[in-house]
């Protein structure tokens, strides 16, 4: 299955366009969260990805809620969070939000580590894990070079061992590759990723 993968498109029109363009290539198309900024815009996002017309798997990201991208999204797309999915074999799982909880403030939505671990116990076996977040120690280093991804997150992916791992967030950190165990992690950022997945 031929995917294209995003994460962190905060409204930026020209980026839509190539991934809208890119998408006719695909087989499936996986969101990782942030296609609004702090809640605003949600559905002039959704609009910008309207040309999407393959599958369309999304999770939230710290600035939307599930229940925003839920009510904004294009019909028929799917949204994971804290839930899975199966598409012609290739299962998927997803957890949006900022985990650990930001420093943002109200508008961004987080959760606990102990409540992503809680929502990532219910995956009992994948081939993509689509998180907003990072595994802590990958792709998750900020410009100071802290590293602010998550624990549950990790230990999910060492867990449960999905053949990839797609997160965003850390925008520092976009373009990250690396292995947890035989997981491949991509922070993918707001272009045009490809990746190769079987089941």
């Amino acid at each position: 299955m031929k995917v294209l993968a995003f994460s962190d498109l905060h409204m930026a029109r020209n980026r839509a366009a190539d991934i809208v363009a890119a998408s006719a290539d695909a087989d499936l198309v996986i969101g990782a969260g942030d296609y609004c900024n702090m809640r605003q815009g949600m559905d002039e996002a959704m609009q910008m990805l309207s040309g999407i017309s393959v599958p369309l798997v999304m999770v939230p990201g710290n600035a939307e809620s599930a229940e925003e991208l839920t009510d904004a999204a294009p019909e028929g797309v799917h949204v994971l969070h804290g839930s899975g999915m199966s598409l012609d074999g290739v299962r998927m799982f997803g957890l949006g939000y900022g985990v650990p909880v930001t420093p943002f403030g109200n508008w961004s939505c987080d959760l606990t580590e102990a409540d992503a671990a809680e929502m990532l116990d219910r995956c009992d076996g994948a081939d993509i894990l689509v998180v907003h977040s990072p595994p802590k120690g990958h792709g998750d280093a900020t410009s100071q070079g802290l590293s602010v991804g998550s624990v549950a997150v990790r230990d999910a992916i060492e867990r449960i061992q999905p053949g990839f791992a797609f997160c965003g967030h850390i925008h520092d950190s976009w373009g990250y590759r690396g292995l947890i165990g035989r997981t491949h992690i991509a922070n993918l950022g707001p272009k045009v990723n490809w990746f190769e997945v079987t089941s």
